[in-house]
């Protein structure tokens, strides 16, 4: 396990000073400061005017984050209940995805933690997309949600979620693309790579176990999610905690932990680009 790297764990800008007035070796008292030639800058001034601006961890780097489900899709049953082709079988467009048993629903958890990401990693300077742009709407189709990445050459994709399993059952797993002959094949190897990067950010940054009831060592491995057997760039799933288990739906309710949620699969990501 590689440790996360230190610009992972604390971004910040680097704002080059150009340093300049009065000190132990600047003119003496009374004397004035000697004077440059006429229409030259002072070589401090110059310095300042030719530095770069400091680079961003994640400069030049696309990614796209896509936020399971829509909120409106429960009202548009026809519409998501449509059979859309994923190369290894047929499926919905999409699914309302589970809730809390508070109501608190998945769509709006995974829209709420994409916008957080998004905050995140723009600081970082990474230019990222979401595959939808509201919490209101229905869709897109898992078949578009994979396209939008593939359009978009996006050096990293992630599809944000939270599982609906028995209550008993708690922690998180990641879900990454196996072999189809198809599209995604090129990028499975890459995929597993942000898969491990993804699961060990989130373990550390957020604390929550890995899952008790399926995958190893909380990694998963499936070849029925159009989401990734579409995709032609690196792509993962995580199902980010069990909503129907107390302890999970406690902290993914809370606004605070879904900050260190958004902050966590940033850092994981990031571990990833920069590897």
């Amino acid at each position: 396990m590689r440790a996360l790297p230190a610009t992972v764990l604390a971004v910040c800008g680097l704002i080059a000073s150009a340093c300049g007035g009065t000190g132990s070796g600047g003119a003496a008292a009374g004397q004035a400061a000697p004077a440059t030639a006429a229409g030259q800058a002072s070589p401090s001034s110059a310095t300042a005017k030719e530095a770069p601006p400091a680079a961003k961890p994640l400069d030049g780097k696309v990614i796209v984050i896509d936020p399971g489900h829509n909120g409106a899709n429960y009202r548009n049953p026809k519409v998501i209940n449509r059979q859309v082709d994923v190369l290894t079988q047929k499926k919905a467009c999409d699914t309302t995805g589970t809730s809390t048993n508070s109501g608190y629903s998945e769509a709006a958890f995974t829209w709420d933690v994409s916008n957080r990401m998004v905050r995140i990693l723009e600081r970082r300077g990474a230019t990222v997309k979401l595959t939808r742009t509201s919490n209101n709407g229905v869709g897109p189709c898992i078949t578009e949600r994979a396209a939008i990445g593939n359009a978009a050459r996006a050096d990293a994709a992630i599809s944000v979620h939270a599982d609906g399993s028995a209550p008993g059952n708690h922690g998180f797993h990641v879900i990454m693309p196996r072999k189809i002959n198809g599209p995604v094949d090129k990028v499975v190897g890459a995929s597993s790579e942000l898969g491990i990067a993804v699961r060990d950010a989130y373990r550390k940054g957020t604390g929550i176990a890995y899952s008790t009831y399926i995958g190893r060592k909380a990694l998963d491995y499936r070849n029925d999610l159009g989401g990734l057997n579409l995709s032609t760039v690196p792509k993962v799933f995580i199902e980010t905690g069990n909503m129907r288990n107390a302890g999970d739906a406690a902290k993914l309710q809370s606004p605070a932990f879904r900050q260190k949620i958004a902050l966590a699969l940033a850092n994981g990501l990031q571990h990833y680009l920069e590897a």
